[in-house]
């Protein structure tokens, strides 16, 4: 037993990516999943279990704000557009260490999901507890071994309270590690209740994005800038595939004029096809979905493999099952314009640019990072 001053209560949030992972290996549907987790993990002694669905509905509402932004401004900064997005790990460590000052300036400053979780936890959910940050331990499960560099990132660390707003990192692979050496069958557990952050946000079952399995940043951003910008509402995002799969278009015409001209890009060969544009002064869009493996986060480094299953097969038994997920829009999500509100001090407020947004730093020494599928 712990003395008291050592004493810690541990959190444990799961990303809508491992749990898809988790139930197609188990073959379970979501819901069962991420009740049976819970139950899991606070029979191992966690007192908490969080959804990072609820810390993306900021991130995404951030990155919209931000986008709308830099549009409207970009005739007096150069660097505004195009925006790039911020929640892959492995493409940041690659912008900084690659390419430096000159891409910093064009990727969006709003933190990952699972870093608005860790302020979250560590700022909000703190202080509803009545604890320093220090006497929480915050762990995360992520479909991707980058995760973990990002949690170290200095930019992170609470100085005043020594301690970093997501303490520990396990991927999906580690869990059903976990699961195996505690001689846990997930489908043999009784489901236990999920845990919401707020008492204005639901738990009764886990929720989703639109826009497909790595957090629907360009759908999010392009339906919330068409509106915005030109009062247009936009039913249902048309995908254009270019050279392939991992690299498509988006755009919103009217009258035959292009008003909006959006990207996905997934892999290094598509982002230095698109970092080479850029540089040449080519670049035709006004915001790219940026993600470092091949497929999106759910095909992160850190996802379940079955050697007995080609990859292909179960990479799309796993998209099922993520998007069997009730979606919501963020704007609209129970508890969300509470926290702004009642946490944040509102949405262009001081404290809601220190806790959902971050920095880059350019650094000489060329490395992509760990957990990337290449």
């Amino acid at each position: 037993m712990a003395a008291p001053s050592q004493q810690r209560l541990v959190v444990v949030s799961v990303s809508p990516q491992s749990r898809a992972s988790l139930a197609a290996r188990f073959q379970l549907n979501p819901t069962d999943t991420a009740r049976k987790l819970t139950s899991f993990f606070k029979k191992i002694g966690v007192h908490f279990v969080f959804d990072t669905a609820f810390s993306r509905h900021f991130s995404l509402l951030e990155s919209q704000r931000e986008f709308v932004r830099r549009f409207r401004g970009q005739a007096d900064c150069r660097q505004a557009l195009p925006l790039l997005a911020s929640a892959c790990p492995g493409w940041i460590c690659y912008a900084e260490k690659t390419h430096g000052s000159f891409i910093l300036p064009h990727i969006s400053t709003a933190r990952s999901p699972q870093q608005v979780m860790g302020s979250l936890v560590k700022d909000f959910f703190a202080q509803q507890q009545r604890l320093t940050p220090d006497k929480i331990y915050h762990v995360t499960v992520m479909p991707c071994y980058d995760k973990k560099l990002e949690a170290s990132r200095p930019d992170f660390f609470n100085q005043e309270h020594q301690t970093r707003d997501v303490d520990c990192v396990l991927t999906t692979g580690e869990v059903f590690r976990l699961l195996e050496e505690e001689g846990v069958s997930l489908p043999d557990l009784a489901a236990a209740p999920l845990d919401s952050l707020c008492s204005g946000a639901s738990a009764e079952e886990p929720t989703s994005h639109w826009g497909g399995g790595s957090g629907g940043y360009l759908e999010h951003v392009f339906r919330h800038a068409a509106r915005e910008l030109f009062g247009i509402h936009v039913a249902e995002v048309t995908y254009k595939p270019l050279r392939n799969k991992d690299f498509q278009e988006v755009t919103l015409e009217k009258e035959g004029q292009v008003l909006l001209h959006f990207a996905m890009a997934y892999g290094f060969r598509n982002i230095q096809n698109l970092v080479q544009r850029l540089k040449r002064g080519r670049c035709p869009y006004h915001y790219v979905e940026v993600m470092a493996c091949p497929s999106g986060c759910l095909n992160g480094g850190g996802q379940l493999q079955a050697p007995d299953r080609p990859s292909r097969e179960l990479l799309q038994h796993v998209e099922r099952l993520y998007g069997m997920v009730r979606a919501e829009m963020p704007e609209d999500a129970p508890g969300v314009q509470e926290l702004y509100t009642h946490w944040l001090q509102g949405t262009d407020s001081e404290c809601a640019g220190r806790l959902l947004h971050t920095q880059y730093h350019a650094v000489e020494k060329a490395n992509t990072g760990l957990g990337i599928r290449w």
